[in-house]
């Protein structure tokens, strides 16, 4: 069975739970700058580059996804949201991106291997590809609106080059998440869709967009509708929504979401919104009930959580879905639905 046939046999009896957060854990550890350095000799400060600890400390990560699995968790993200190209390039670290995605790839995996074997239940690696701190919809220059600073194929090369190392490591799926710029997205899709051509296999693509306002749209202005239009040629085994919100915030976008994307649906929100200080409040159990509201409607087939969510919040969501019913796939009319910024359905 392939990794796309097993995910799609458990979602079909389940309501599935993939990981929360790794960056506000890493943090918990109090790690030094030499914890991150370690013994590479590389020329920039390394503290804060939480990925590239699969390489000097990865008993971090990997006692984080442990603790992700022992919750309950069928999912595990590797941790390597900026291990690309232009995010390593400012840690020096840009020559690494390889070895960083294939260690942290085949971390994810031992341990989900792991657990698989305890009880017989598959657990997945989905790789992780976060959007770099580019964007290829607007220009950074307020002088110069049509100034860009890097290229579609540069930035598809990129993911390219992250692909490559996250499915050599033994990645499950590519999840192309925190989507911003949904441009940015097609670039990645196109990555892992060269990929999978050139193993001459199917490599599941999930993708995850990221709201920056309670209208319901992300940076480069798409609305979730003209998101899901935008993106549906993939055919992504998940689509949904994560980061920036809590779970609160983004009912309104998973009820629209659920009702039209004829693929499963995966949230994982931020534990509710930051405080004045940055940090998430929002209990477990709250965190808990707010996503329970989505498989009560039938809305969701995989919860997870973003920023602040922690092995606790993973646990209390397992608990709080258990026993209910995954949400059915809807059959939405034939129509051509293209998308700008808004979506557009050509009448029968």
């Amino acid at each position: 069975m392939t990794p796309r046939e097993s995910l799609l046999a458990q979602a079909a009896q389940r309501i599935l739970v993939i990981d929360g957060a790794f960056g506000t854990e890493i943090q918990n550890w109090k790690l030094s700058e030499a914890d991150y350095a370690g013994t590479l000799g590389l020329t920039h400060d390394q503290k804060g580059n939480n990925d590239i600890l699969a390489l000097t400390k990865p008993e971090v990560p990997g006692s984080i996804h442990r603790a992700y699995f022992e919750a309950g968790a069928d999912v595990a993200e590797t941790n390597t949201f900026s291990a690309n190209r232009i995010s390593q390039a400012d840690y020096g670290a840009e020559h690494l991106v390889r070895e960083i995605n294939v260690e942290s790839a085949k971390l994810a995996r031992s341990i989900a291997d792991e657990f698989a074997a305890r009880d017989g239940r598959p657990r997945f690696v989905a790789g992780a590809i976060g959007p770099t701190n580019k964007t290829l919809s607007l220009s950074p220059d307020v002088n110069d609106p049509g100034f860009r600073e890097i290229d579609f194929d540069y930035l598809k090369d990129v993911y390219r080059e992250q692909v490559d190392a996250l499915l050599e490591g033994g990645a499950d799926f590519i999840l192309i998440e925190t989507v911003f710029d949904t441009l940015n997205a097609k670039a990645g899709i196109m990555a892992v869709l060269e990929a999978g051509q050139a193993l001459s296999r199917d490599v599941p693509i999930m993708l995850s967009m990221t709201l920056t306002d309670l209208s319901g749209r992300n940076l480069s202005g798409h609305t979730v509708e003209a998101f899901w239009h935008a993106v549906r040629h993939a055919k992504p085994l998940t689509i949904g929504l994560n980061c920036s919100f809590g779970a609160e915030q983004l009912r309104p976008h998973v009820k629209v979401l659920s009702a039209m994307a004829d693929t499963l649906i995966m949230v994982y929100p931020n534990a509710g919104l930051p405080n004045e200080l940055g940090a998430y409040d929002e209990a477990p159990q709250t965190s808990a009930g707010l996503v329970r509201e989505w498989a009560e409607g039938g809305q969701v087939n995989i919860l997870g959580g973003c920023c602040g969510s922690t092995p606790a919040h993973i646990e209390a969501i397992a608990d709080a879905v258990r026993g209910l019913p995954p949400r059915a796939m809807p059959v939405p009319e034939v129509r051509t639905r293209l998308a700008g910024l808004e979506p557009f359905t050509m009448a029968a």
